[in-house]
């Protein structure tokens, strides 16, 4: 049974992934065919937190029971994401459209799980693309410019490496590593949520009304009037605690 059909609140999840290169046999280091894969990528971590709680949670392969290093629990990293998803009403992610969800929706089907339910995305970096010109748009590029911080220094490759053979300083690592993302992320989004139009709105599934459609504040100020389409006169409102705009229709005066 699907609960979410009981769901009052919007629920918004910030999600970030880590995974484990693909291992197999090439000739050469540039610009190299595979010649055939000894083990295809698989599923380190997740990190996640729901929009407006203070909790970054992270799961791992090693937190589930019978880990033996390697690709051992994916199925149930897989799954326990998958609950994440089918819970989510917006999921919020970095590159999440081009890799986070494509990869997370490939582990679905990969282990047998249907589609979960449906969410809008929102993909920080597609917004940072869209709405401004930055010479990069990377997580650790934006949060630095934005003055939010940087990503933790992984070392390289030899962490990825360490986590795949089990070792647990590695992965303790990795787990700070990941949560560290996901705080990154909700900073970038929330300092850019504002320019974001449209934006998916989070107050639809708790029925309100005149609120702010990206944070769902009520404390929204009348800034003049404007046209939708062609002939249609509208309030200009904007959100005083996160600056998107939005507009009501004004209702038109009834004939006498």
């Amino acid at each position: 049974m699907n609960m979410n059909i009981h769901k009052t609140k919007t629920r918004i999840l910030l999600f970030d992934i880590e995974t484990m290169a693909n291992l197999g046999f090439i000739w050469g280091k540039y610009e190299q065919n595979v010649i055939q894969y000894q083990e295809e990528w698989y599923m380190l971590s997740v990190a996640w937190k729901w929009l407006d709680e203070k909790k970054v949670y992270i799961k791992a392969l090693p937190d589930y029971k019978g880990y033996k290093g390697g690709r051992s629990n994916e199925r149930k990293l897989v799954e326990s994401l998958w609950h994440l998803f089918d819970e989510a009403d917006v999921i919020i992610g970095h590159n999440a459209q081009s890799f986070d969800i494509k990869k997370t929706n490939a582990k679905f089907i990969e282990h047998g799980f249907n589609p979960p339910s449906p969410y809008k995305v929102i993909d920080t970096k597609l917004v940072a693309r869209r709405y401004f010109n930055f010479n990069s748009n990377k997580l650790d590029d934006l949060a630095n410019i934005l003055g939010l911080g940087r990503k933790i220094d992984t070392g390289g490759f030899d962490l990825w490496l360490g986590c795949a053979s089990g070792d647990k300083k590695s992965w303790k690592k990795m787990c700070t590593y990941n949560k560290h993302d996901v705080v990154l992320l909700e900073q970038v989004y929330l300092k850019m949520r504002g320019w974001m139009n449209p934006h998916p709105h989070v107050g639809s599934l708790n029925e309100t009304r005149g609120n702010c459609q990206s944070c769902n504040s009520t404390n929204l100020q009348k800034r003049g009037f404007g046209i939708r389409g062609n002939a249609i006169r509208v309030q200009r409102l904007q959100c005083q605690d996160c600056g998107s705009w939005t507009s009501q229709t004004i209702p038109k005066l009834a004939k006498k």
